[in-house]
């Protein structure tokens, strides 16, 4: 939004122009309203026990967070979701721990001590880093958005006899701009491909390219930052050497790709599932818990026969998006992002992309990873990755497929969109957090209408008969009122109350979250209605 913004305010000030200005206004208000509310889900994560910044007694440390009481519960739950859909629902998937200290040669091998590295440029004026080669992809972004437009404008005016391949094949402006983005990324690929970081500066300054924050286009020279942790491992440091903090989780499954295959007797096609922590020095380190120093990923690695990459690459892509459909969050916020330019490894990519409050961001990825991997691990190890296809009657090293989702972006993107101001009837006010049931850190709360008259003993019997099967709170401090607030606010979908009739009927009343809606019940149906309101998530 900010670049947008400033786009705009250039446009302005060289056209003088009403339409500018008032696109200037939209977008600041658009701007600010995005800003708001990404800062009230951030206050609202620490006040109810989602997310702390980490070492806060000491001012925090920076792109490093802890997670809460809520927090962990939330993100185990969207663990136990991802597991369950990778290892426990396929047959021909098993899962592993690997460890976060490896061999160094690993790191040799993966490719990442030579060139896991990000192009950085900084803005003199704003004394903020970027990465230059984002700064180039936001602007043909802009490019991308002009185009898209045009073929939306033609859309309405020609209705059902518009052929949007035509269209975009013969439209002047949409060629023309189609070219900008051809010529631009053809430089900007090539400069990183030859490591070339004189030229991509000039290319960010050929193409007008300023600082979202000042405004301004006085950069520095681009340079390189390395991304991975070093440290060292040995009883005496000058005997110690050095190893890293894993940068991902991937290199751990496929220096365990044999001992898999042999103990587990596994047959290609197969996958090998983990979900463990990994760390990177990013320069750029910002959006809340989006981008971390120390984060999780919940990948899986599939092994198939060379040649069938390509199908079983589709396969994925439209398994994971379903996945994603599956969590309720609105399939309209969710999108595909092709790539074009791919990483030394692979021969096709995508992302799944969430809106988060601050735009369409990338949320998971599915590669092809071709045979690198395990072909450099047998270079560099000396031992055989090869899989023996009984169907072929020859050995070779399987191709992989992998999909890595971030688990703390899915955590970001459950709070966002769950988190909702509602207005009700009677002129208050509620924030509740509309999370998948079956995701919600509490699933019910039981509360005892008044801290007297039994019915906390009550209450304790319900929370005993419940708490094997469920994560359930009890609470009997303040009005029946703010404890139905408190429990919205972390998205607890069913309050169970506890009152003088349920001493004499065995009867309690019963809360749902999103409608408000109560109603009696027994007390041997609330597990049975509880149970039903998380399998209908699955």
């Amino acid at each position: 939004m900010r670049k947008q913004a400033n786009y705009f305010l250039q446009a302005a000030v060289r056209n003088k122009s009403v339409f500018y200005k008032s696109k200037i206004n939209s977008y600041l208000c658009s701007m600010a309203n995005y800003d708001e509310l990404f800062k009230k889900i951030i206050a609202h994560a620490k006040e109810y026990g989602f997310v702390f910044q980490s070492s806060e007694v000491y001012d925090g440390l920076s792109a490093v967070y802890d997670y809460g009481q809520n927090g962990v519960e939330l993100k185990n739950n969207i663990k136990e979701y991802w597991w369950r859909a990778m290892v426990r629902y396929h047959e021909n998937i098993v899962g592993i721990d690997s460890a976060i200290f490896m061999h160094p040669t690993i790191w040799k091998a993966s490719g990442h001590v030579d060139a896991f590295n990000d192009p950085m440029i900084d803005n003199k004026d704003s004394k903020k880093r970027y990465r230059a080669d984002v700064l180039v992809e936001d602007h043909l972004a802009k490019l991308e958005d002009k185009i898209n437009k045009e073929v939306e404008k033609a859309a309405k005016r020609f209705g059902d006899a518009f052929d949007e391949a035509q269209f975009r094949a013969t439209n002047q402006r949409v060629l023309e701009n189609q070219s900008k983005i051809d010529n631009i990324k053809d430089r900007l690929y090539k400069g990183l491909e030859n490591n070339d970081l004189a030229d991509i500066k000039k290319l960010i300054e050929d193409l007008e390219i300023v600082c979202p924050i000042s405004g301004s286009r006085n950069w520095t020279e681009v340079r390189q930052f390395n991304l991975m942790f070093s440290t060292q491992m040995g009883s005496v440091s000058e005997d110690a050497n050095t190893i890293f903090l894993r940068p991902e989780t991937a290199q751990g499954i496929f220096v365990n790709f044999l001992n898999v295959m042999k103990t587990g007797r596994m047959k290609i096609p197969f996958g090998i599932a983990q979900i463990g922590k990994a760390f990177r020095n990013e320069i750029v380190a910002r959006q809340f818990i989006f981008r971390m120093r120390e984060f999780e990923q919940m990948e899986m690695q599939f092994f198939v026969r060379p040649g069938t990459e390509l199908e079983w690459f589709e396969y994925w892509k439209n398994e994971r998006l379903k996945w994603h459909h599956s969590l309720g969050l609105g399939e309209e916020n969710y999108r595909f992002h092709d790539h074009e330019k791919l990483a030394h490894y692979a021969n096709a990519a995508a992302d799944i992309e969430f809106r988060f409050p601050f735009g369409f961001k990338e949320l998971e990825g599915i590669h092809s990873r071709t045979d690198f991997d395990l072909g450099a691990h047998q270079k560099y190890s000396g031992k055989k990755m090869q899989y023996f296809d009984p169907e072929l009657n020859e050995s070779y090293i399987p191709y992989v497929v992998e999909t890595s989702i971030g688990l703390d972006r899915t955590f970001l993107a459950m709070l966002s969109n769950a988190y909702t101001e509602e207005k009700l009837e009677d002129g208050s006010e509620r924030v509740v957090m509309k999370l998948p049931p079956v995701l919600a850190p509490v699933k019910a709360a039981i509360l005892p209408l008044v801290a007297k008259d039994g019915l906390p003993e009550k209450a304790r019997q319900i929370m005993d008969s419940l708490k094997y099967d469920y994560y359930c709170q009890y609470e009997e401090k303040d009005s029946i009122g703010k404890r139905y607030r408190r429990q919205d606010a972390i998205g607890t979908p069913y309050c169970i109350t506890v009152d003088h009739q349920t001493l004499e009927d065995n009867t309690v009343t019963i809360r749902e979250r999103d409608t408000m809606q109560q109603g009696r019940v027994a007390i041997e149906k609330v597990s049975e209605i509880i149970g039903s309101k998380l399998k209908a998530n699955i």
